[in-house]
């Protein structure tokens, strides 16, 4: 399901984008699901709910916090939104390029605008498919840039996702989130898989992830040494062997 935000101070203008947006996009996966009437609005709630939109839809010039200072925040969190900024001005248009926005479309939006915006867009979801990792909580359907997450660790029946100071837990097994990383991140611990980027430190029980000291296992020491090292080896050498 490809998920789209609306924000637009103006509720004419709202009605407007989504019946052009409904006539060009693809029933059954794809839908417009939240609007949002504020640039403050929309940046506070995904900020507590990341991943649940894949697009958003961002007028420029709206009251209080505008379009750009809004794109510039939800930036600090989130670097995998998409972002198309909608506006009746094209003053605009290198601020789109700073905020990495997709697209940059002028109102009144046409349908023939709007067909070419979500060839793009579906076209950027494919390609940046093994970029993420997307799980559903009871919260909703989050999508993570796997670069932002800091490691994995699993208690009971639920797996946590660690990013910075928050954790998102969900239903499942550690294996399987190893398995759908495809050798991403490195597995130190029956308990603990770790994001090999974010690694500060390599001990010889233990590792230091974003701050936080966490065991590596006896069994997987040696493997996990040796991947660790060399990802952080790479990343000290740009990458070369």
């Amino acid at each position: 399901m490809l998920r789209i935000g609306i924000c637009d101070d103006d509720a004419r203008a709202r009605d407007d984008l989504r019946i052009q947006l409904e006539k060009v996009l693809t029933e059954g996966t794809e839908g417009i699901v939240y609007e949002f009437s504020t640039g403050a609005g929309a940046v506070r709630w995904l900020r507590m709910h990341p991943g649940e939109i894949d697009v958003l839809f961002l007028d420029v010039e709206m009251e209080g916090m505008n379009g750009v200072e809004a794109a510039e925040a939800l930036r600090a969190f989130d670097r995998t939104i998409l972002i198309v900024f909608v506006t009746g001005y094209s003053d605009y248009v290198f601020d789109g390029y700073r905020v990495n926005a997709l697209d940059y479309m002028m109102k009144p939006v046409g349908e023939r605008q709007l067909v070419q915006c979500m060839k793009r867009v579906r076209e950027q979801i494919r390609s940046g498919q093994d970029k993420v990792f997307i799980f559903r909580n009871t919260d909703g359907l989050f999508r993570m840039a796997k670069e932002d997450i800091s490691y994995f660790y699993s208690d009971k029946r639920k797996v946590y996702l660690v990013n910075g100071e928050r954790e998102y837990p969900f239903y499942g097994r550690l294996d399987e989130v190893e398995e759908q990383l495809a050798g991403s991140f490195v597995r130190i611990h029956q308990r603990y898989l770790v994001n090999p980027e974010q690694v500060e430190h390599i001990g010889s029980g233990q590792v230091t992830v974003s701050g936080k000291i966490l065991p590596v296992s006896r069994s997987l020491r040696e493997a996990a040494t040796v991947k660790l090292t060399k990802a952080m080896l790479g990343a000290h050498f740009g990458g070369r062997s």
